[in-house]
């Protein structure tokens, strides 16, 4: 089995994303903008939103599952107020249950969280809850919900410790994965999402977060952002920093994704980074869409460059199944009750 770990639903029916713009206009000058309600999104619409896109790639690609998240640059943590963005989120995982209860078979859900620059994290337990009630596996979790201005505590600080609380008694992992960027200096996707990759790397390796918490698990997507190609700099900082080395300090919680777009990128990751620390993944659709005039194929139709590494079969299987069955518990208990 094929499971790709991050997946976001980017293809959302139009009237979800029109009810998005206005409920912004409506906080940014409510007397010019009447309070938007939700219109019903008929299973077609979401059907038809799924079927010629993220489930067609992935049957093309060889894929079987996604594990589906709303769309990143979509949560928008840093627009409006705490209000606003439980809202907004509470929608959007709704539309992703939505998803996994038409297409069982192919996605299960992860939720983004209702995350504000001044509400404190325990604020978002209550949805955490509610998604797990509905058979979600995990959660995305921005580290910088100030959308680039980086105004909030490092991920080691205590004031995240209720959130990590409730995921280990919850047995769900968390993708650390960042929304838009409000600032110029950062390009979202090209910026924002790998600095936010590498920064939370540094600050795990610089705290003490694991000794607190030894069974947390967290993804760090996008291959880990910088990290794998700088591993001997991060190496040497925990050296002088008198840390642990880095596999047992860190990489006993902390885990990549493969949404690296070049082979030479993906070579660089397996001969780094563990074989048991990699979950397959693609990002699909998300931050690079298009073809690779140099291969003639999707940039992010990352399983060609995963087949092109010389693995054994037993690795093999642990990056594209049993590695996501191990950091996300829920997903394999919902597996094996489909007797997968």
């Amino acid at each position: 089995m094929i499971i790709d770990c991050h997946g976001h639903y980017t293809t959302e029916p139009k009237a979800f994303m029109d009810f998005r713009k206005a409920q912004i206009a409506h906080f940014d000058d409510p007397k010019a903008n009447p309070k938007p309600e939700l219109g019903d999104i008929s299973d077609d619409e979401i059907r038809a939103s799924i079927e010629g896109n993220q489930l067609k790639a992935l049957k093309d690609r060889g894929g079987d599952m996604t594990i589906f998240s709303p769309r990143a640059s979509g949560m928008g943590h840093h627009v409006g107020d705490e209000a606003m963005s439980k809202e907004w989120t509470r929608l959007s995982n709704d539309m992703i249950h939505r998803v996994t209860q038409i297409f069982p078979e192919n996605f299960i859900g992860v939720c983004q969280l209702p995350q504000n620059p001044e509400a404190p994290i325990a604020n978002a337990i209550e949805e955490l809850e509610r998604c797990v009630d509905m058979g979600f596996v995990g959660c995305n979790l921005n580290p910088d919900p100030s959308g680039g201005m980086w105004t909030g505590v490092p991920l080691t600080d205590r004031a995240w410790y209720p959130f990590f609380e409730k995921m280990v008694e919850l047995d769900v992992p968390a993708m650390i994965h960042v929304s838009g960027s409000c600032n110029p200096n950062f390009h979202m996707t090209g910026a924002h999402y790998i600095n936010a990759d590498t920064t939370a790397f540094m600050q795990f390796l610089q705290g003490d977060l694991f000794a607190d918490f030894p069974d947390l698990r967290l993804i760090i997507p996008h291959g880990g952002g910088a990290v794998p190609y700088h591993w001997g700099r991060y190496r040497g900082l925990a050296d002088m920093m008198g840390k642990p080395p880095l596999r047992e300090h860190v990489m006993r919680n902390v885990y990549f994704d493969t949404c690296v777009y070049h082979q030479a990128g993906i070579d660089c990751l397996f001969e780094v980074i563990d074989v048991d620390n990699i979950l397959f993944a693609s990002e699909m659709f998300g931050a690079v869409k298009g073809v690779d005039p140099e291969t003639g194929h999707n940039f992010d139709d990352t399983k060609r460059y995963i087949d092109a590494l010389d693995l054994s079969e037993a690795d093999r299987t642990k990056v594209f199944e049993g590695n996501a069955r191990r950091v996300y518990p829920r997903l394999d208990k919902a597996l094996r009750a489909r007797g997968l």
